[in-house]
């Protein structure tokens, strides 16, 4: 049995009898040993935050995938989870086509840079036909297309102590993924939906699209990425907005 295997056994196996023997409480000061303790760790239900995170982040550390579908299975009907923004900014964008938007991609990277959609649109296109689920209730599958995030990424260089990547809209929301979510083949920077360009309400000009994570990860009206090695000082604290309206940081089903 290799080392990693012994040691993913070893950890997952002690989170477990940790959670069943002694309590949650136990199984978080176990996660932080092996720095697997997410950003909204403390309050009420910190400790079971952390569970669910050390343990997904031990069992998918191989980059396992989230399901793909046949595009005979693509929704009939798409629903939407609010109208794009119409904040004086988008509108302007909006009018000139998006060609003057701009990703602006700063932080724990060798090379700062600034892309346009016609940017994006030269990286490797990759298409996936994913479950996007809502944590309301509602789901649909739909094609996405766009770059690969790992791709730009590579192209600015990720410096080797970043751990967090923060992602910030339009519409002023932010939160933000750990460096393996990020890195993952099925993490999109998805201008297309179903063979069209991106939809105004799905996210126009570029959204992201995590498919390993509950929808509300996937923050749509993208207009800056920041690669971090600490939360701080980034809105409260907690790795995005999400933990402050009832919502848990990390997402993954």
């Amino acid at each position: 049995m290799s080392e990693l295997l012994t040691r993913r056994r070893l950890i997952t196996t002690g989170l477990a009898a940790a959670a069943g023997a002694s309590g949650l409480a136990v199984a978080a000061r176990l996660a932080d040993r092996y720095s697997l303790i997410p950003p909204d760790h403390r309050g009420l239900f910190g400790a079971g935050e952390t569970l669910t995170y050390a343990a997904h982040r031990i069992l998918t550390a191989h980059h396992s995938l989230a399901r793909e579908f046949e595009r005979s299975q693509i929704s009939k009907v798409i629903p939407v989870n609010g109208k794009h923004p119409e904040v004086e900014s988008y509108q302007r964008l909006q009018a000139g086509g998006f060609a003057d938007w701009r990703l602006t991609i700063d932080g724990l990277v060798a090379r700062p840079s600034s892309f346009s959609l016609a940017d994006l649109k030269r990286f490797p296109v990759h298409s996936q036909i994913t479950h996007q689920a809502c944590e309301e209730g509602w789901s649909f599958i739909a094609e996405w297309t766009g770059a690969r995030l790992s791709d730009v990424l590579n192209v600015v260089g990720v410096q080797p102590q970043a751990k967090w990547v923060f992602f910030f809209t339009i519409d002023q929301w932010w939160d933000s993924l750990d460096i393996p979510d990020a890195l993952h083949p099925q993490t999109f920077l998805a201008y297309g939906m179903n063979g069209q360009e991106m939809p105004l309400d799905h996210g126009a000009p570029v959204r992201l699209k995590v498919a390993r994570q509950l929808g509300y990860k996937s923050l749509k009206y993208l207009s800056r990425i920041t690669v971090t090695d600490t939360m701080k000082n980034i809105g409260d604290g907690l790795g995005s907005g999400s933990p402050s309206t009832g919502y848990s940081w990390y997402a993954g089903i």
